[in-house]
């Protein structure tokens, strides 16, 4: 006979799966399940580790137990940046992405912290500052439900977005199209990206923000972004949880060999 334990984690995974339990849903609290006859304390405690080991839930102090999404989100690597989504219509980047996976989304999900700070030496050398230049850093947490999802932090140089949308904290996007938009409209259209990605541990302070399972490692992506000139306008780091993305490109294939012989 299976302990009590299993049993009960096999009764919610099945209501997990039946749907009972939505993804971004709560489970109930231990105290709930001990009053309702489920077992002692540590008998729904072992129940819902087992189900965060199975990657069913997440478990974080302040946030209880969550039912994890099983599909992960789609990223779109190139068309979240088509400037017809952020320039002609309201689509930033996150929101793009929600559209292409079929997801709801709410656009106060990305909330936001700006200040001006000393660039750390990444930031200085995508911009090209010399050591102890400021830049403004806007900082965006982003969730899906109450879910976290990622982190993204830009950086700008101060004369590109003083007095703008962008150094706004208000919660959500920064105005109509987000801050590719506010810098366009200041003069600065974003003509190419370099996006580099790599995985690695979570930090501790990144596993409780993002509420990440024990052991999940999370994906870093760097992106500088340039105007036609080579001017870099943004450098952005985001730190998003590795299960919660599937990263998807669709572009043409090159032919250098044949670009070469046209020149």
């Amino acid at each position: 006979m299976a302990p009590k334990w299993r049993e009960l984690a096999d009764k919610l995974a099945e209501q997990i799966r039946g749907g009972v339990y939505a993804p971004g849903a709560q489970l109930p609290h231990i105290r709930t399940l001990v009053e309702a006859g489920e077992g002692s304390k540590s008998t729904v405690h072992a129940a819902y580790k087992a189900l965060e080991a199975e990657g069913l839930v997440t478990s974080s102090r302040g946030h209880g137990t969550v039912v994890r999404q099983q599909v992960p989100l789609k990223r779109l690597g190139i068309a979240r940046y088509d400037k017809a989504k952020w320039r002609d219509s309201d689509e930033v980047a996150f929101i793009a992405d929600r559209v292409a996976s079929g997801r709801t989304y709410r656009r106060n999900e990305q909330t936001q912290t700006v200040s001006r700070v000393e660039a750390p030496p990444a930031v200085s050398a995508a911009h090209g500052l010399p050591a102890g230049a400021e830049v403004y850093a806007r900082a965006r947490l982003v969730k899906e439900g109450e879910q976290p999802t990622h982190t993204l932090t830009s950086y700008y140089r101060p004369e590109h977005v003083e007095g703008t949308r962008i150094v706004d904290p208000a919660p959500g996007p920064a105005g109509r199209g987000g801050g590719f938009r506010v810098l366009y409209d200041a003069g600065y259209e974003i003509d190419h990206m370099r996006e580099r990605i790599f995985a690695r541990a979570a930090t501790p302070d990144e596993s409780r923000l993002l509420q990440l399972p024990p052991g999940e490692p999370v994906v870093e992506l760097h992106r500088t972004t340039f105007t036609a000139d080579g001017m870099v306008v943004e450098f952005a780091i985001g730190v998003h949880a590795a299960s919660r993305f599937a990263w998807e490109y669709d572009f043409k294939v090159p032919d250098s060999a044949r670009d070469k012989e046209g020149s």
